[in-house]
Protein backbone atom coordinates (compact mmCIF):
# COMPACT_ATOMS: atom_id res chain seq x y z
CA UNK A 1 0.00 0.00 0.00
CA UNK A 2 1.24 3.31 -0.57
CA UNK A 3 -0.60 6.42 1.05
CA UNK A 4 0.22 9.54 -1.47
CA UNK A 5 -0.69 13.34 -0.46
CA UNK A 6 -1.26 15.28 -3.94
CA UNK A 7 -0.96 19.22 -3.42
CA UNK A 8 -0.28 22.45 -5.15
CA UNK A 9 -1.07 25.99 -4.39
CA UNK A 10 -4.15 27.43 -5.85
CA UNK A 11 -4.41 27.12 -9.57
CA UNK A 12 -1.85 24.68 -9.78
CA UNK A 13 -3.83 21.60 -11.33
CA UNK A 14 -4.75 19.38 -8.84
CA UNK A 15 -8.23 18.39 -9.69
CA UNK A 16 -7.00 17.59 -13.22
CA UNK A 17 -4.42 15.59 -11.90
CA UNK A 18 -6.55 13.90 -9.74
CA UNK A 19 -8.79 13.02 -12.20
CA UNK A 20 -5.76 11.31 -14.52
CA UNK A 21 -4.58 9.20 -11.32
CA UNK A 22 -8.51 8.00 -11.08
CA UNK A 23 -8.28 6.80 -14.33
CA UNK A 24 -4.57 5.72 -14.58
CA UNK A 25 -6.08 3.41 -11.10
CA UNK A 26 -5.26 5.27 -8.16
CA UNK A 27 -8.11 5.62 -5.18
CA UNK A 28 -8.38 9.73 -5.18
CA UNK A 29 -10.37 11.84 -2.43
CA UNK A 30 -10.30 15.37 -2.36
CA UNK A 31 -9.59 16.95 1.14
CA UNK A 32 -12.07 20.07 -0.13
CA UNK A 33 -15.17 17.95 -0.96
CA UNK A 34 -14.46 16.59 3.00
CA UNK A 35 -14.62 19.74 4.33
CA UNK A 36 -17.38 20.64 2.53
CA UNK A 37 -19.37 17.89 4.06
CA UNK A 38 -18.24 17.95 7.10
CA UNK A 39 -19.40 21.72 8.02
CA UNK A 40 -22.52 21.02 6.83
CA UNK A 41 -24.78 21.64 9.93
CA UNK A 42 -25.70 18.25 11.60
CA UNK A 43 -21.67 17.79 11.77
CA UNK A 44 -19.34 19.07 14.78
CA UNK A 45 -17.07 20.76 12.68
CA UNK A 46 -20.17 23.27 11.74
CA UNK A 47 -21.09 23.52 15.40
CA UNK A 48 -17.31 24.64 16.16
CA UNK A 49 -17.43 27.02 13.15
CA UNK A 50 -20.91 28.56 14.68
CA UNK A 51 -19.40 28.80 17.70
CA UNK A 52 -16.12 30.77 16.88
CA UNK A 53 -17.38 32.74 14.07
CA UNK A 54 -20.92 33.27 15.21
CA UNK A 55 -24.07 33.47 13.86
CA UNK A 56 -22.95 36.32 10.84
CA UNK A 57 -22.09 33.18 8.92
CA UNK A 58 -25.19 31.16 9.22
CA UNK A 59 -27.65 31.85 6.35
CA UNK A 60 -31.04 31.81 6.61
CA UNK A 61 -31.77 28.15 6.29
CA UNK A 62 -28.83 27.27 8.76
CA UNK A 63 -26.09 26.67 6.44
CA UNK A 64 -22.70 28.08 6.60
CA UNK A 65 -21.92 31.37 4.61
CA UNK A 66 -18.80 30.16 2.89
CA UNK A 67 -18.39 33.62 0.94
CA UNK A 68 -18.87 35.63 4.72
CA UNK A 69 -17.03 32.97 6.39
CA UNK A 70 -14.04 33.06 3.68
CA UNK A 71 -14.26 37.36 3.78
CA UNK A 72 -13.60 36.51 8.27
CA UNK A 73 -10.51 33.82 7.68
CA UNK A 74 -9.05 35.65 4.87
CA UNK A 75 -9.21 39.17 4.83
CA UNK A 76 -10.26 39.33 8.24
CA UNK A 77 -6.87 37.38 9.54
CA UNK A 78 -9.00 34.34 11.01
CA UNK A 79 -7.73 31.67 8.46
CA UNK A 80 -5.82 29.73 11.27
CA UNK A 81 -8.54 29.73 13.77
CA UNK A 82 -10.87 28.33 10.84
CA UNK A 83 -8.24 25.55 10.22
CA UNK A 84 -7.61 24.48 13.55
CA UNK A 85 -11.15 23.25 13.28
CA UNK A 86 -11.67 22.28 10.15
CA UNK A 87 -7.90 20.23 9.56
CA UNK A 88 -8.03 17.76 11.99
CA UNK A 89 -11.00 16.26 11.27
CA UNK A 90 -10.70 16.19 7.76
CA UNK A 91 -7.74 14.36 8.59
CA UNK A 92 -9.74 11.97 10.51
CA UNK A 93 -11.83 11.12 7.63
CA UNK A 94 -9.18 10.73 5.51
CA UNK A 95 -7.31 8.25 7.86
CA UNK A 96 -10.96 6.49 8.01
CA UNK A 97 -10.95 6.29 3.87
CA UNK A 98 -7.43 4.82 3.74
CA UNK A 99 -8.38 2.20 6.11
CA UNK A 100 -11.15 1.16 4.33
CA UNK A 101 -9.32 1.34 0.76
CA UNK A 102 -6.26 -0.98 1.84
CA UNK A 103 -8.67 -3.40 4.22
CA UNK A 104 -10.06 -4.22 0.41
CA UNK A 105 -6.39 -3.61 -1.56
CA UNK A 106 -3.42 -4.35 0.14
CA UNK A 107 -1.61 -3.23 -2.82
CA UNK A 108 -3.73 0.34 -3.59
CA UNK A 109 -2.12 3.51 -3.85
CA UNK A 110 -4.40 5.92 -1.89
CA UNK A 111 -4.32 9.63 -3.06
CA UNK A 112 -5.76 12.74 -1.31
CA UNK A 113 -5.62 15.72 -3.01
CA UNK A 114 -5.08 18.51 -0.71
CA UNK A 115 -3.86 22.24 -1.53
CA UNK A 116 -2.63 22.93 1.88
CA UNK A 117 -0.56 19.47 3.33
CA UNK A 118 2.81 22.01 3.87
CA UNK A 119 0.46 24.60 5.29
CA UNK A 120 -1.07 22.47 7.82
CA UNK A 121 2.42 21.62 8.68
CA UNK A 122 3.44 24.76 9.19
CA UNK A 123 0.14 26.28 11.25
CA UNK A 124 0.45 23.37 13.91
CA UNK A 125 3.94 23.99 14.26
CA UNK A 126 3.57 28.15 14.75
CA UNK A 127 0.28 27.33 17.25
CA UNK A 128 3.06 25.19 19.12
CA UNK A 129 1.80 21.52 18.27
CA UNK A 130 4.90 20.04 17.59
CA UNK A 131 3.84 16.31 18.89
CA UNK A 132 0.13 16.15 16.96
CA UNK A 133 -0.13 14.54 13.53
CA UNK A 134 -0.79 17.76 11.84
CA UNK A 135 2.77 19.06 12.63
CA UNK A 136 4.25 16.42 10.47
CA UNK A 137 2.62 15.08 7.26
CA UNK A 138 5.00 12.40 7.17
CA UNK A 139 2.94 10.54 9.79
CA UNK A 140 -0.05 10.86 6.88
CA UNK A 141 1.84 10.28 3.81
CA UNK A 142 4.45 8.07 2.57
CA UNK A 143 4.91 10.20 -0.23
CA UNK A 144 4.21 14.23 -1.51
CA UNK A 145 3.49 14.88 -5.37
CA UNK A 146 3.50 18.70 -5.87
CA UNK A 147 2.21 20.31 -8.45
CA UNK A 148 4.17 23.67 -9.42
CA UNK A 149 3.31 26.50 -11.72
CA UNK A 150 4.27 30.55 -12.09
CA UNK A 151 1.72 32.51 -9.87
CA UNK A 152 0.53 34.36 -12.80
CA UNK A 153 -0.51 31.23 -14.79
CA UNK A 154 -2.28 29.88 -11.45
CA UNK A 155 -3.84 33.43 -10.79
CA UNK A 156 -5.46 33.55 -14.31
CA UNK A 157 -6.76 29.54 -14.01
CA UNK A 158 -8.31 30.71 -10.75
CA UNK A 159 -9.80 33.42 -12.62
CA UNK A 160 -11.56 31.58 -15.38
CA UNK A 161 -12.52 28.82 -12.84
CA UNK A 162 -14.49 31.25 -10.41
CA UNK A 163 -15.71 34.26 -12.67
CA UNK A 164 -17.42 34.46 -15.87
CA UNK A 165 -18.42 37.58 -15.49
CA UNK A 166 -16.13 40.38 -16.76
CA UNK A 167 -16.73 43.03 -14.16
CA UNK A 168 -15.86 40.56 -11.05
CA UNK A 169 -12.78 39.65 -12.42
CA UNK A 170 -10.43 42.47 -10.51
CA UNK A 171 -11.99 41.11 -7.34
CA UNK A 172 -11.26 37.08 -8.52
CA UNK A 173 -7.77 38.28 -9.27
CA UNK A 174 -7.41 40.42 -6.24
CA UNK A 175 -9.17 36.97 -3.85
CA UNK A 176 -6.69 34.98 -6.03
CA UNK A 177 -3.79 37.19 -4.59
CA UNK A 178 -4.85 36.89 -0.94
CA UNK A 179 -5.13 33.02 -0.93
CA UNK A 180 -1.84 32.47 -2.62
CA UNK A 181 -0.23 34.73 0.19
CA UNK A 182 -1.23 32.61 2.67
CA UNK A 183 0.34 29.69 1.20
CA UNK A 184 4.13 28.37 0.97
CA UNK A 185 6.15 29.00 -2.18
CA UNK A 186 6.59 26.38 -4.55
CA UNK A 187 10.07 26.63 -4.22
CA UNK A 188 10.06 26.01 -0.57
CA UNK A 189 7.62 22.65 -0.82
CA UNK A 190 9.39 21.38 -3.86
CA UNK A 191 12.46 21.04 -1.63
CA UNK A 192 10.34 18.98 0.38
CA UNK A 193 8.47 17.28 -2.18
CA UNK A 194 8.68 13.33 -3.58
CA UNK A 195 7.58 13.85 -6.71
CA UNK A 196 7.61 18.00 -8.62
CA UNK A 197 5.49 17.94 -11.47
CA UNK A 198 5.70 21.58 -13.23
CA UNK A 199 2.44 22.56 -14.85
CA UNK A 200 2.73 24.79 -17.06
CA UNK A 201 1.99 23.29 -20.73
CA UNK A 202 -0.43 21.74 -22.47
CA UNK A 203 -2.81 18.57 -20.80
CA UNK A 204 -0.55 15.95 -22.91
CA UNK A 205 2.40 17.02 -21.32
CA UNK A 206 0.49 16.94 -18.02
CA UNK A 207 -0.89 13.61 -19.08
CA UNK A 208 3.21 12.24 -19.20
CA UNK A 209 4.28 13.70 -16.44
CA UNK A 210 1.67 12.44 -14.24
CA UNK A 211 1.42 8.70 -16.29
CA UNK A 212 5.73 8.67 -15.43
CA UNK A 213 4.80 9.08 -11.45
CA UNK A 214 2.06 6.79 -11.30
CA UNK A 215 4.36 4.25 -12.90
CA UNK A 216 7.07 4.90 -9.82
CA UNK A 217 3.73 5.11 -7.25
CA UNK A 218 2.21 1.72 -8.37
CA UNK A 219 5.92 0.04 -8.04
CA UNK A 220 6.50 1.13 -4.53
CA UNK A 221 2.75 0.43 -3.21
CA UNK A 222 3.91 -3.12 -3.08
CA UNK A 223 6.56 -2.53 -0.65
CA UNK A 224 5.68 1.00 1.10
CA UNK A 225 7.13 0.23 4.75
CA UNK A 226 10.75 -0.11 3.77
CA UNK A 227 10.04 2.87 0.88
CA UNK A 228 9.07 4.89 3.98
CA UNK A 229 11.97 4.70 5.56
CA UNK A 230 14.00 6.08 2.72
CA UNK A 231 11.62 8.65 2.36
CA UNK A 232 12.13 9.73 5.89
CA UNK A 233 15.59 10.88 4.91
CA UNK A 234 15.26 12.47 1.71
CA UNK A 235 13.03 13.00 -1.99
CA UNK A 236 13.45 9.68 -3.89
CA UNK A 237 12.94 12.42 -6.91
CA UNK A 238 13.27 15.80 -8.29
CA UNK A 239 11.27 17.36 -10.78
CA UNK A 240 10.17 15.13 -13.80
CA UNK A 241 10.45 17.44 -16.65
Amino acid sequence: MLRVGLTGGLGSGKSTVAAILRELGAHVIEADALGRTLMEPGHTVYDQIVRVFGSQVVNPDGTLNRPRLAELAFAGGRLNELNAIVHPAVIEEQKRWMADVFARDPNAVAVVESALDFEVERDAIARGEQESVLADWRHRFDRIVLLTAPDELKIARYVARVSADPARRGAAIADARMRLAKQMPDAEKAARADFVIPNTADLASLRKQVAAVWERLKTESGNAESNNAQSNNAPISGSLE
